[in-house]
């Protein structure tokens, strides 16, 4: 391992719940290269990048050497590449047609009467929210209504009309607040295992890690569509559920939905409800991206997913911690960055007056790298230990892991797009370049067997092993 990222790897390898006292640790099995800082920051974010694509793809290494019964496979991770994936829907680019703007018009950061203010408008009925709070349709008049407001009350205005803002805090002030107080301590992520009889071993059919695991993805916008993204890159069979006629994100699907096959149910209805419990119950894995309380809402607790398949791995993942007065708030990188004190923190140590996020949304990817770590662990102990596991991360608990990374001394100019590998792709839009899988396992090339494309196109159904055969034999023939 390259010595210059042990100390950040080691640290992020216990934020996913292992210890380098165990035989898993992955100092002999992982070659890390490329420098050590490439993107500016006031944090270490290249260490972030680096460590959180380390650990998953050794995990992921892990998971197929217990189901082989062999010793893991080498990992090779390049610091550059690592960094690309982090900003993988910047550097996106469409061949012969047109994307959609990654932003809203009126979103971004605003000065108030007493501080500045994030709003997050990307979602159509945030926007209405930040528009019914305002009397104000454009950010001409936008900025000029949220001038004459404080900030606070304007933040605690929009969120309880269902939008999404955020007032800029130093590290202080969040940590003195109650939701920065009941999460200062969080984790970036917790595992709970417990013994589960039933578990369903998938077959290992093919040559990759995942092959034969069956994931149930009810995660939007980028961290937990980044930890499914990586699943089906290693041959998970991804499913991804959402409402019959829900609206994304539209410029970030060419990404999030790479790999995965996507159906639309409606929860509140009896029949499809039948159908999530029969996918629940052919599933190895559920990752949720919704707000804490969301699938207890509807009547899917852990006691209730469990009740339907004992041996599901549950992992989880919001904006605000799961502890604490926010743990249901809406929320998106951007806006923790203000909450946390990343934005002031990049603000003071570039010398601007105003807002300075990091340069890439480092706690979504990082989140979701982390996740899908956790995941592949997850799925290991299942398999040699015969326990299931109950997983929760947050933005928030990636933030405090960052704050935990000693800053970087060197501040590199800014990369333009030219200095990343892109790679040829298709997309239901047209073809494009983006950025490859960053992370390497000998004898495993990662492959998506999905175009990225609209959401709600497929059925919802599992592959079938015959569907799976004839996939592997058309891949690696």
């Amino acid at each position: 391992m390259n010595d210059s990222f042990a100390d950040v790897i080691s640290r992020v390898w216990h934020a996913i719940g292992a210890d380098d006292d165990n035989e898993d640790w992955p100092a002999t099995q992982l070659t890390t290269t490329g420098p050590r800082a490439v993107l500016p920051a006031a944090f270490d974010v290249t260490g972030l990048a680096t460590g959180a694509v380390a650990v998953a793809t050794v995990a992921a290494a892990q998971f197929l050497a217990a189901r082989r019964d062999s010793r893991p496979q080498a990992v090779t991770v390049n610091s550059r590449e690592a960094c690309a994936a982090f900003t993988s829907e910047r550097l996106f680019t469409p061949i012969g047609w047109t994307q959609p703007p990654l932003w809203d018009p009126i979103a971004g950061n605003y000065r108030a009467a007493d501080a500045w203010i994030r709003l997050h408008t990307n979602y159509a009925n945030h926007r209405a929210a930040v528009e019914q709070v305002l009397g104000a349709h454009d950010r001409e008049t936008v900025e000029a209504a949220v001038a004459g407001l404080r900030a606070e009350e304007l933040e605690t205005a929009i969120v309880e009309a269902g939008g999404c803002a955020a007032v800029m805090h130093n590290r202080r002030q969040w940590l003195a607040s109650a939701p920065g107080a009941a999460t200062a301590d969080a984790p970036p992520l917790t595992v709970v295992e417990r013994q589960s009889p039933g578990i369903r071993t998938p077959n290992a059919v093919g040559q990759l890690p995942f092959d034969g695991v069956r994931v149930l993805d009810l995660t939007r916008v980028i961290a937990g569509p980044v930890c499914t993204k990586f699943l089906a890159g290693y041959g998970a069979d991804v499913l991804r559920i959402d409402p019959p006629g829900f609206d994304e994100v539209p410029s970030l699907l060419p990404e999030t939905t790479l790999g995965k096959r996507t159906a639309a149910l409606d929860l509140t209805a009896s029949s499809d409800r039948a159908t999530f419990e029969e996918l629940l119950a052919g599933a190895d894995v559920l990752v949720s991206g919704l707000r804490g309380d969301a699938l207890k809402g509807l009547g899917y607790d852990d006691e209730a997913l469990t009740a339907v398949n004992p041996g599901l791995i549950i992992a989880s993942l919001d904006a605000y911690g799961w502890d604490g007065p926010w743990r249901n708030r809406r929320g998106f990188d951007s806006l923790v960055q203000m909450s946390c004190g990343i934005a002031d923190d990049g603000a003071n140590a570039m010398g601007r007056a105003e807002p300075t996020p990091l340069p890439v949304q480092a706690l979504d990817h990082a989140t979701g790298w982390l996740l899908a770590a956790a995941v592949a662990r997850a799925l290991t102990r299942r398999l040699t230990h015969s326990v299931t596991a109950r997983i929760q991360s947050s933005l928030i608990g990636t933030a405090n892991l960052l704050y935990s990374l000693t800053p970087p001394s060197e501040h590199p100019p800014t990369p333009a797009p030219e200095d990343f590998t892109l790679v040829a792709t298709n997309t239901a839009w047209g073809p494009a370049r983006r950025v490859p899988l960053p992370g390497r396992i000998g004898g495993a090339p990662a492959h998506w067997s999905e175009h990225a494309g609209p959401l709600g196109r497929h059925p919802a159904r599992w592959v079938t092993h015959t569907d799976w055969a004839a996939f592997n034999f058309a891949r690696f023939r």
